[in-house]
């Protein structure tokens, strides 16, 4: 049987690897495998050039089993996790590639409550999708229906989620050209604040084009020029945030983590003290939350396995390095917006600036390389490029960090060295992916 599903649905290149025909089929197999033809399904879109047509084709899948489709139109994927729950949907399903360039495409499901489809159930949908037939016939096929308050709801949302006004403070914020060009500004200016928008003129082939969370530096830039007191980069759907304090240094997910647990940890607010990350973390975030005296858990990379950990920790917050923020008590999946808001909400309520709320975290330097043979070929566990890994581990010690891992949406290998130097990071994690790259094409 064939493997779609990736770390985050199903991505590649739009009209070559993820066709209309696959959605439509896609759509079909879906239905009997998350409750059948009665299933109410919400769908979603960034604002990719091929969303509508993959839109359009999946919605026909869906149809055709019988089930009812609510349509958001272009809203981020939070937004739609959201819906899902707020409108009692069995499934929601956001057509998107998160922070790839325009050509690629994704189609990623959220189950009842809004929470991410674990394996078990996407394997599900992949014995459906070989076998899928329409199973309804003539006036049995299913409805479809607009949301036409779906973002009124989300911004609701997100606002309903913070007590505090940003009035006197100035934010710079980065919409990628993606989903959340309108929502995020709207919600940043409904809490008083001076907003200074980029990224906010889609035309479905620049979303993530230089900006947005992949190019924190283009925000970095205006936040030093304004001056701002904080700016934020969004991604193509908006789950995840990178932030910038008002020194201009960039500060990711770990980051935004360590100030989160910290600011609640000191006012007695984290019950139980943990916090779930992945193994992408920063070996400097382990070091603080050993400081902080707060347990953390490690999970594989995708915020739906931190999810699955928060919720069998009971943690409040949890997330990635990439941005991928969760706040448990108010979303099930990460949300770039509500990330910014809660940073920012930190930063009103202290009265301390995000630079020097910052210092809770010492980050290693980090080296992070991709790898990408030409030969098409994957790394397994016999391969004996494993060994030199393991010989810069020894090496390294309780210095540094060493991680290997094959992409879940890319055909490649990533490489991640941490260490006490920027030089020394380089060096091994260059090393290694020369070994890597040497073993992949050999006899290829």
């Amino acid at each position: 049987m064939k493997k779609y599903f990736g770390t985050d649905g199903i991505r590649g290149e739009a009209n070559r690897d993820l066709t209309p025909e696959l959605a439509l089929r896609l759509g079909r197999a879906a239905v009997p495998a998350l409750g059948g033809p009665e299933c109410r399904v919400v769908v979603g879109r960034d604002t990719r050039v091929s969303g509508i047509m993959l839109e359009d084709a999946l919605v026909a899948g869906l149809l055709s089993a019988g089930a009812t489709v609510l349509l958001a139109g272009v809203i981020p994927t939070p937004a739609v996790a959201f819906l899902t729950e707020e409108l009692d949907a069995s499934t929601g399903v956001v057509i998107s590639a998160s922070h790839n360039q325009f050509r690629d495409n994704g189609i990623k499901f959220f189950g009842p409550g809004g929470v991410k489809l674990p394996d078990e159930t996407e394997k599900s949908i992949e014995v459906q999708f070989e076998s899928a037939e329409s199973g309804a016939n003539g006036g049995a096929v299913g409805e479809v229906r607009d949301i036409e308050d779906a973002e009124d709801l989300y911004v609701d949302h997100l606002l309903e989620c913070v007590n505090f006004d940003l009035e006197g403070y100035r934010v710079v914020l980065d919409c990628a050209n993606g989903a959340a060009w309108r929502v995020a500004p709207r919600a940043f200016k409904s809490l008083g604040a001076a907003v200074e928008s980029l990224g906010v003129e889609p035309d479905g082939r620049n979303i993530n084009l230089d900006c947005g969370s992949t190019h924190p530096e283009l925000i970095a830039g205006v936040v030093a020029k304004w001056p701002a007191d904080m700016g934020f980069a969004l991604d193509g759907d908006a789950d995840r945030c990178i932030c910038v304090d008002d020194s201009g240094e960039v500060r990711d997910g770990d980051y935004v983590m360590s100030i989160v647990a910290s600011y609640l940890k000191e006012r007695d607010l984290l019950h139980p003290p943990v916090v779930v990350s992945t193994v992408m973390s920063n070996l400097g975030f382990q070091k603080a939350m050993i400081e902080l005296d707060v347990e953390f858990h490690r999970t594989q990379v995708g915020d739906r396995y931190v999810m699955e950990r928060m919720i069998e920790t009971g943690a409040l917050i949890g997330g990635e390095q990439s941005g991928h923020i969760i706040f448990g008590e108010h979303a099930s999946t990460g949300d770039g917006i509500l990330t910014a808001l809660m940073v920012a909400g930190i930063v009103r309520d202290t009265g301390s600036k995000l630079s020097e709320l910052s210092g809770v975290m010492k980050k290693y330097p980090q080296v992070l390389l991709n790898v990408r043979p030409r030969s098409g070929r994957r790394l397994r566990e016999d391969m004996g490029v494993w060994k030199v890994v393991e010989r810069y581990e020894r090496e390294l010690g309780d210095k540094g960090r060493v991680l290997v891992r094959s992409s879940g949406t890319e055909p490649l290998e990533r490489v991640m060295v941490e260490a006490i130097s920027e030089r020394k990071a380089q060096e091994v994690a260059q090393a290694i992916a020369d070994a890597i790259l040497q073993e992949l094409e050999h006899q290829a």
